[in-house]
């Protein structure tokens, strides 16, 4: 009977014959066995006690990062280049501003550069390596600590603050950090207060006012004196040349 169930089952199945109504056993589920939680004073005891592996010993050599001592005859021919056009940019401008580079995108950074072409302000990039290297036995070794990160230069020939200040301050991107106008090394702040301070034509102004002033009133000071002597001379020429007036002070002088 078994063995024609089989076979019967194994032809339904052949002929792609599925059967409307199947037998599903649905069993009990296996009960999970959770695990006990270990005693406090026993995961102190497992901790102080677990096995450390000890380190394998690094050395020195691997620890410490390798730097080449620099070698002015085995610099690199783009290296010397580099240095030569920063010293020529510290000696040829007097205005030299370092300048924060905090991500400035490519546009904005040559948008920024056309706006300070109108005023004759340049803009220089080079390794802080370089600078480092140029500057340490140079008069402007206390700029160093500027040039750290990403930084660049604003230079021009002639000083102009006010109109620098005025092209970065729509862009948050860039920060001064300091400059060197006339040799004279200004903090941020200090650059500000040079900005607001009036231009050259304006001071030779008024210093030329002011001399003139000074030179007239000298004049009229020199010559006060002289003129009152000659008044006084011509005074008493006039009383000496009239007998009415030399009668009139000889009798003053009896009644006196």
């Amino acid at each position: 009977m078994a063995a024609l169930l089989g076979l019967q089952r194994g032809i339904i199945w052949r002929s792609g014959c599925f059967p409307t109504v199947q037998s599903v056993r649905h069993g009990s589920k296996a009960v999970t066995r959770h695990r006990k939680a270990m005693h406090f004073e026993r995961q102190k005891l497992m901790a102080l006690t677990r096995y450390i592996p000890p380190k394998p010993a690094v050395p020195e050599r691997c620890i410490v990062p390798r730097r080449k001592p620099f070698d002015e005859e085995k610099d690199s021919l783009l290296a010397q280049i580099l240095r030569r056009q920063l010293e020529a940019v510290f000696q040829e401008n007097k205005m030299i501003a370092v300048f924060q580079n905090c991500a400035i995108g490519g546009e904005d950074m040559l948008r920024l550069k056309h706006r300070l072409l109108k005023h004759n302000i340049h803009i220089k990039t080079f390794p802080n390596q370089i600078i480092k290297l140029t500057l340490a036995n140079s008069p402007y070794k206390n700029l160093l600590p500027l040039f750290i990160g990403h930084t660049f230069l604003m230079v021009s020939q002639e000083v102009k603050a006010k109109e620098m200040l005025n092209m970065v301050r729509n862009t948050p991107q860039v920060q001064l950090l300091g400059a060197c106008i006339e040799n004279t090394l200004l903090s941020k702040q200090g650059v500000i207060n040079c900005s607001r301070l009036p231009s050259a034509t304006v001071l030779q102004g008024e210093v030329v006012s002011s001399l003139t002033l000074m030179t007239s009133q000298t004049c009229a000071l020199l010559q006060r004196t002289p003129m009152h002597l000659v008044c006084l001379l011509q005074q008493y020429v006039k009383q000496q040349s009239d007998p009415a007036v030399q009668a009139e002070d000889q009798s003053q002088t009896l009644a006196s």
